[in-house]
């Protein structure tokens, strides 16, 4: 085993997986994509990953996919890491799409593993090496087995560490053990991808976040991780259990869905979703409320 060091932040540490903005009519918000980036940012996000699955990914078009990261990088580009999604089920499609982030001016690349199709690990390894190959930006891998059927297993994340350009891994596996052989062996920056385990996978070798929740409580995801840097251990903890209502609230349903609805509380840029995601039911919303209120969100 290699030995195991100080992980690096290649996209910072504190990243939110940002919602696609919508008008009432369902076409892109430019505009409000530009004022809820800014939102973010200026509320201690590192960088932000645009064209996730919490972008509505599926149901966007690579136009306007494109349009979205050049928005972004213009409004906080000079202050934040800009990473943006190009994973699909397949592999010359996601190729296509990391090379017009790369033209756009991303920064970095978030390529989930293929979904429904359910290839091998051998198929994984190939499918992320021509991603990898395919442009000059830094890869974030994305192991979330309960969208995409397949994890990515501890062996092949060790195979694709050896890649120059692969440099990170979003864990929404769930699994701490795996977790640890899979960090201390690779050497990726790893990043919870799983907002009720974030502290938890900064005790066994994490070095930031990619949250959905961050969207509603990104300083107390830095102070979070600042007392956990700083040794204050207790402290962190308090911090997490004071956020336990806002993590079960934003994923009580599908986590776009309360986000969307979370942000239009709070007066934030949003919008509709696309079909086929829906409004939350005004029972829902209620509960969000009170889910929020509990964490100390206020609306």
């Amino acid at each position: 085993m290699a030995p195991i060091s100080t992980p690096q932040t290649p996209f910072g540490r504190v990243l939110t997986a940002m919602v696609t903005p919508f008008t009432a009519d369902g076409a892109l918000d430019l505009d409000g994509a530009q004022r809820l980036a800014t939102h973010l940012v200026d509320a201690g996000n590192d960088g932000l990953v645009v064209n996730g699955t919490t972008g509505e990914s599926p149901t966007t078009s690579d136009a306007e996919k494109s349009e979205l990261v050049r928005a972004v990088l213009e409004a906080v580009g000079d202050r934040a890491h800009i990473v943006a999604g190009i994973g699909t089920n397949d592999t010359h499609h996601s190729i296509e799409l990391a090379r017009t982030a790369e033209r756009d001016g991303a920064h970095g690349l978030l390529a989930v593993t293929p979904y429904y199709n359910k290839p091998s690990q051998e198929g994984l390894y190939r499918h992320f090496s021509a991603i990898a190959d395919a442009t000059e930006l830094p890869v974030m891998l994305y192991d979330i087995p309960g969208r995409s059927g397949v994890p990515i297993d501890t062996e092949t994340l060790v195979r694709l560490a050896e890649h120059p350009r692969v440099v990170a891994n979003k864990d929404a596996k769930g699994d701490l053990g795996r977790a640890s052989w899979a960090i201390a062996r690779s050497g990726l920056a790893w990043y919870s991808g799983d907002d009720m385990l974030n502290l938890p996978l900064l005790s066994v070798g994490a070095c930031g976040f990619v949250s959905v929740v961050g969207h509603v409580v990104t300083p107390e995801l830095r102070a979070l991780l600042d007392a956990h840097l700083g040794g204050e251990i207790q402290k962190a903890t308090e911090i997490h259990q004071k956020l336990l209502p806002v993590y079960t609230g934003m994923f009580r349903t599908q986590g776009v869905m309360t986000t969307k609805a979370a942000l239009a509380l709070q007066g934030l840029p949003a919008g509709p979703l696309r079909l086929p995601l829906v409004e939350l039911s005004s029972e829902e919303t209620e509960q969000l409320k009170i889910d929020l209120a509990a964490g100390g969100v206020e609306l």
